[in-house]
């Protein structure tokens, strides 16, 4: 007898989905990079300082592992989600309009923070999906972080 959840073609298009939200939510652990020259003219700043915002968004995605990790574990994958998205995008509008890099440093804490959500949590809850594929499926998950890293090679 087979499991009617786990394996099953709806878990299969949740992957996808997963994915999917993987690719397009991570994007705020990227961006920051790629705009670095143009954050360094702008604050006429050092390499250096101007590394400064993804150094916070990095303190700001693992604190966010955390705690929306817990959060997940309580109110479920969809809300965080929702949240998050809301959140980023109100994140890469702020840090669009910073004053100086002392603000765009704390607006790129919150969008690492709200950033983790598209990472271990989701992660963790495409775990439940799976049975028999589960190290195949969390790999893929895994993978919509590197997709967009690679692809803007």
């Amino acid at each position: 007898m087979t499991d009617p959840i786990h394996d099953s073609r709806a878990s299969w298009l949740r992957l996808g989905v997963t994915l999917l939200i993987g690719t397009v939510g991570n994007v705020g652990m990227w961006a920051i990079i790629v705009v670095m020259p143009a954050v360094q003219a702008e604050f006429g700043t050092s390499r250096a300082e101007a590394a400064l915002p993804y150094t916070m968004t990095m303190i700001g995605f693992a604190l966010g592992n955390l705690v929306i990790g817990r959060a997940v574990d309580r109110f479920g994958i969809t809300r965080a989600i929702w949240t998050a998205a809301a959140a980023l995008a109100a994140g890469f509008a702020v840090a669009a309009m910073s004053p100086s890099m002392l603000v765009l440093s704390g607006v790129q804490l919150v969008i690492g923070f709200f950033t983790a959500t598209s990472f271990g949590p989701l992660i963790a809850d495409v775990s439940h999906w799976f049975l028999r594929r589960r190290g195949i499926a969390v790999g893929v998950a895994a993978c919509g972080t590197t997709c967009l890293a690679r692809s803007g090679r």
